[in-house]
């Protein structure tokens, strides 16, 4: 049954649940909102589409190439933008209409897609030409996330952004195993120029969906009046807050040295197990299956604080370890099943845990923070990754991604208890 209540006024902040207390709802329970089914729909399409673009563009690249290198070096100019302009896009999405911007910047993106198609196709595209329009949709990447965080919780509001957080994980990880096992099967069978082709329609579907909401239904949120010092402000609201910083440090870390997963997998899929563009779909697949599975339990069932993100590191850690060690492509099949598990427990948890502690106000500057974790770690990532893997082999790539994931929970243990000592003795 749909439930189109509006959601709360972003007036007054309401007060997180308890750090590490489970929360009980319908696994669902997010999508009984109709203008989150519509936008969610509009994102799964165009997700699935992107998908098939980052796979078809990483094994372009290394087909022009030759060279994980010059895979790491295009990955990272993707992400560069998030890291240099990422804060400052987190400062508009706090004094603009997000819906408004949304739709602006997926319209942007659809023609990028479009070109690049239309270079691939024509048989005239070369790996500079495949860098600039990287970058270009980078810098659309850097403005859409915060501001497509911070808009949902304007459609759902505080009682079911952690299941909607999830479910959105959920999402894109479905659209992870759908859209490289399509890749590979229309990388294979007409080339890479027709994945960006379906991605550029694609995008079709979320400017739609995003013309399509109920106004009425959407929380409206007082855009923060321009003035100076904003970004300083941000930071140092993250900086007094261990709720806030300790997850965007320990995602920094992991952001930087094991989600590179276009260059590991890649890599892996050729020089490990000789299997092609078609292996490299099935490895890229599995990790989306068992973030789909994984990201079920955490909506029905899940926890938010900073013991449950330390936990949910640990497994990352670990089942990338496997994963770098496992014998055969079934195995790391297998491997990477869990991967995606643990990752979308890990995002999930991180974001949930910001999006509770954050104020409305602050709420755009934060999740820019955390997309520069993310995704703009990897300009650091992508290319000392490609580095390791040329001097060594795609295994050693993928075990210092499992380290880092095993220092992150460490560090993020240490600072957790370290704050609470400190909250004991201010008492």
């Amino acid at each position: 049954m749909s439930d189109d209540r509006a959601p709360e006024t972003s007036g007054v902040a309401a007060s997180p649940p308890a750090p590490d207390a489970p929360v009980r709802q319908g696994v669902f329970a997010s999508l009984r909102i109709r203008n989150y089914r519509i936008f969610y729909v509009g994102m799964a399409v165009s997700m699935t589409g992107s998908w098939m673009q980052a796979t078809a563009q990483a094994w372009l690249v290394l087909t022009l190439s030759g060279s994980a290198s010059v895979l790491g070096l295009i990955v990272a100019l993707q992400a560069l933008p998030v890291l240099l302009i990422g804060p400052y896009a987190g400062v508009i999405a706090d004094r603009v209409d997000r819906r408004r911007l949304l739709t602006v910047l997926q319209a942007l993106m659809g023609a990028l897609a479009a070109t690049l198609a239309v270079l691939t196709v024509t048989g005239v595209v070369e790996v500079w030409h495949v860098a600039i329009l990287a970058l270009m949709l980078g810098l659309g990447h850097a403005f859409e996330q915060p501001a497509r965080q911070a808009f949902i919780h304007q459609i759902v509001g505080m009682s079911l952004i952690r299941n909607a957080v999830t479910l959105n994980s959920v999402m894109v990880n479905a659209a992870r195993a759908v859209g490289p096992a399509v890749a590979g099967v229309v990388l294979t069978l007409v080339g890479a120029g027709w994945c960006f082709a379906i991605n550029a329609v694609s995008f079709v579907a979320v400017v739609a969906s995003l013309i399509a909401l109920d106004g009425s239904r959407i929380a409206q949120e007082t855009p923060v009046p321009r003035a100076k010092g904003q970004l300083r402000e941000g930071l140092r609201y993250v900086r007094g807050n261990p709720s806030l910083w300790i997850p965007l440090a320990t995602m920094a870390l992991v952001g930087t040295l094991a989600y590179n997963f276009p260059v590991t997998l890649t890599a892996a899929a050729d020089f490990v197990f000789d299997g092609g563009p078609q292996a490299l779909g099935f490895m890229t697949s599995a990790m989306g299956v068992g973030a789909v599975v994984g990201g079920l339990v955490v909506a029905a069932r899940g926890t938010i604080g900073l013991r449950p993100l330390t936990l949910a590191a640990l497994g990352f850690g670990i089942t990338i370890g496997a994963a770098a060690l496992a014998p055969d492509l079934l195995t790391a099949i297998c491997a990477l099943f869990l991967v995606g598990w643990l990752s979308v427990t890990f995002m999930s948890t991180g974001n949930a845990t910001l999006q509770l502690n954050s104020e409305p106000h602050m709420r755009g500057r934060v999740m820019a923070l955390w997309s520069v974790a993310f995704m703009g770690s990897t300009p650091i990532g992508g290319p000392l990754i490609g580095a390791v893997i040329e001097a060594t082999n795609p295994r050693v790539g993928l075990g210092v991604g499992a380290i880092a994931c095993l220092v992150a929970a460490l560090l993020a243990f240490l600072a957790h208890r370290r704050s609470r000592e400190r909250a004991a003795t201010d008492l």
